[in-house]
């Protein structure tokens, strides 16, 4: 299982090949994302319409969930990261579902994440 950020997804949706034949050769049935990555993109919908687009699109991947634990983990990354790294709460709750999953997680966005040492990044040993 990889979680993937919400950059990823947006360029999935957008039907970036790049991105597509990506997620096809980690397997869509081994794709996650988080209830903060389906936040941001509700958030950023142009209007309904785009909106039911998302919804649809997104039923076919497994969706990970804020519980305690993670919320544990965020906040000690943003007691961590917040300053020195300007680490912004929705990248704290995407990298603390990684890590309390233990999955990678896969972002084009590398240097929101690079820093945070106990996560593992999709495609960077």
């Amino acid at each position: 299982m990889i979680l993937t950020d919400t950059d990823v997804i947006i360029e999935f949706l957008k039907g970036t090949e790049k991105t597509k034949k990506s997620l096809e050769q980690i397997g869509l049935k081994n794709i996650a994302i988080s209830s903060v990555t389906i936040m941001e993109l509700y958030y950023g919908a142009f209007d309904k319409k785009e909106l039911q687009k998302i919804k649809k699109n997104l039923l076919s991947f497994t969706i990970f969930k804020i519980d305690e634990k993670t919320s544990d983990i965020a906040i000690e990354l943003i007691e961590k990261y917040s300053k020195s790294h300007n680490l912004e709460i929705p990248d704290s709750l995407i990298a603390s579902i990684a890590i309390r999953n233990d999955i990678e997680l896969f972002t084009y966005n590398i240097k929101d994440f690079k820093y945070i040492k106990e996560l593992k990044l999709y495609g960077k040993k």
